[in-house]
């Protein structure tokens, strides 16, 4: 239609005030005059035959000499079943900006008389008209007669808008009609309303699962964007925007900005849309564990920290976990964020991948010196050290030897003059213990340590005072088929090897000697009696040594000393 506005006579015979010079027939054969090369004005109702279609539009013969245009989603499917020589029953409602003629598969009328009006209006059709002027609170639409459409009921957001829409040719419907008062009401929002609901669903219809589509950012949640795909919003979670780990989604994403998403759900029931980005780009684990193997050193960001350990982004979309227990040599931590934090570049060593579980586990204290690697020269066997102790355990107390290297004193090896239940009966932690190294397991990383060996004993002093061959006295306490225990003095006691020491004599097996009452030694001075004979004052052996029994006091010769393991062996001399 032309843009041009009634006659100055149409607004006057519309004012109530005033009485009309002209008849209501005159100015509606004027506008006809001026709107003469439409076809069939009374009736927009045209039939259409394809012509072209393109990727996104059907152009149709109308009979005009222009054609006119509808969009794919306009028809069932996305018109994937339109072919060319189609008809359809189309309805002019405007030019776009390439002179087209814009249709619509809805019904529109244009009335030319009162009574058509009535019948648009009865029936809820859809009419065209022409926006001539912007008044008080809307906007006045030719129609055939003067209309008022409020600008509540235009469809746009603000005045400048509204202002843009005069001149301009509008579909709308009539929603109120007083013939005696000549008082039209039309409303273009309802009818902009349907037509996108009319899109939304022939898009909808269009729309499958695993298609990839392009989209426009609308707006930004935490848990996503909301993408506008041409009138219907489909949801791109925060999860399935990057392969790698986006705590944000402005982080990698603004409003407006334009994409390309797959669809990857689609809910009949509630008409939502899943959408994915990330699903459009290369799998990073693919090829990761060719890139990535057991013993490479990486660098890579801390993404987020856990009770069990942090995980470290090692390329984009590929993650490892560096364990509690990986992370440190010597400190105990409670918590990864002891030594680290999100955010933190760190250096790691890959200990194992494993593709199929898409896990890869790696190690932080690994890129550092080992402080076990040469313990066993630092600390022999034997050496004695100095700590404090780190913890008490019902089974013995550790101590710590320096930083990353503990050992263990078992709760047998802390004291030589007393019996120990718990450690915490004489030590507590905190407390700078001394200790002698028993021994060193650098595969299991252990350390056994005493504390009682580096107290002094009369065993100690014995020991030093004598040596293998000395000839000392001793009393048999003790005996068993192959061994004989002989206590040398007071708390000093040896082992007898002796293979005749308890064979009785063959020439009377049956008859056991008892010494005599009156023979037996005083015991009181049995200690004395030792003594002088340990110094060395011991009576010379016999030609034919009795057996040996509980409770004699003979002569023996030592075979054998053992500072470490405070052992005596002896023989009879």
């Amino acid at each position: 239609m032309t843009n041009d506005r009634l006659p100055e006579s149409a607004a006057i015979a519309n004012d109530p005030g005033e009485e009309p010079t002209e008849s209501f027939a005159d100015l509606l054969s004027a506008f006809e005059k001026t709107h003469s090369h439409k076809a069939d004005p009374g009736a927009k109702q045209l039939q259409g035959a394809v012509v072209s279609i393109s990727a996104d539009q059907v152009f149709l013969d109308i009979g005009y000499k222009t054609e006119g245009v509808l969009p794919r989603s306009a028809f069932d499917h996305n018109a994937e079943s339109v072919k060319l020589g189609d008809t359809f029953p189309v309805s002019v409602t405007g030019r776009d900006e390439e002179h087209y003629y814009q249709l619509s598969r809805f019904k529109v009328a244009q009335p030319r008389d009162w009574s058509a009006l009535e019948a648009a209006f009865a029936e809820k059709m859809a009419v065209v008209g022409t926006v001539t002027e912007v008044v008080k609170g809307g906007l006045n639409v030719d129609i055939g007669v003067r209309a008022f459409m409020p600008a509540s009921r235009s469809g746009t957001r603000d005045a400048v808008e509204l202002e843009k829409l005069v001149g301009t040719e509008i579909t709308c419907r009539i929603t109120k009609l007083d013939v005696t008062d000549e008082n039209v009401v039309v409303d273009r929002r309802v009818v902009l309303e349907e037509q996108a609901r009319a899109l939304q669903q022939g898009q909808y219809e269009a729309m499958k699962e695993g298609d990839v589509v392009s989209g426009t950012v609308r707006s930004l949640m935490p848990y996503g964007a909301f993408v506008d795909l041409g009138g219907i919003d489909g949801l791109l979670h925060v999860s399935d925007i990057a392969h790698s780990r986006v705590t944000k989604p402005e982080d990698v994403l603004t409003a407006g900005q334009q994409l390309q998403v797959k669809i990857l759900k689609i809910d009949p029931e509630t008409r939502k849309i899943s959408l994915g980005l990330k699903q459009l780009q290369a799998e990073p684990w693919e090829k990761a564990p060719e890139r990535l193997v057991a013993g490479q050193r990486i660098t890579g960001t801390v993404t987020r920290l856990a009770d069990f350990g942090a995980f470290v982004e090692i390329e984009p979309g590929v993650e490892g976990l560096i364990h509690i227990s990986e992370m440190s040599y010597g400190k105990k931590l409670r918590h990864p964020s002891d030594i680290l934090k999100q955010g933190d570049r760190v250096d790691a060593v890959i200990l194992s991948v494993k593709p199929e579980e898409r896990r890869i586990a790696l190690g932080l204290k690994q890129t550092l010196t080992d402080p076990w690697f040469n313990v066993p020269q630092k600390f022999p066997v034997g050496s004695q050290i100095e700590g404090p102790v780190t913890k008490l355990m019902n089974f013995g107390a550790f101590v710590q030897l320096e930083e990353g290297i503990e050992g263990l004193i078992h709760v047998s090896e802390i004291s030589a003059d007393k019996r120990i239940n718990h450690p915490q009966d004489v030590l507590r932690a905190g407390q700078v213990v001394k200790a002698q190294v028993l021994a060193i397991d650098p595969l299991k990383r252990q350390i056994k340590l005493s504390m009682k060996q580096l107290v002094p004993t009369s065993i100690d002093e014995y020991i030093a005072e004598h040596k293998v061959g000395d000839q000392v006295s001793g009393r048999v306490f003790e005996q068993s088929p192959t061994l004989t225990h002989v206590e040398l003095g007071e708390g000093i006691r040896a082992v007898c090897h002796t293979t005749f020491a308890t064979a009785a004599p063959a020439v009377a097996p049956e008859v056991q000697l008892e010494p005599e009452p009156a023979s037996k030694p005083d015991l009181s001075s049995l200690s004395s009696l030792l003594k002088a004979r340990w110094q060395g004052n011991a009576p010379a052996a016999t030609s034919s040594p009795e057996p040996l029994s509980a409770g004699q006091i003979r002569t023996f010769k030592i075979t054998k000393l053992d500072p470490e393991s405070k052992k005596i062996e002896v023989e009879l001399a």
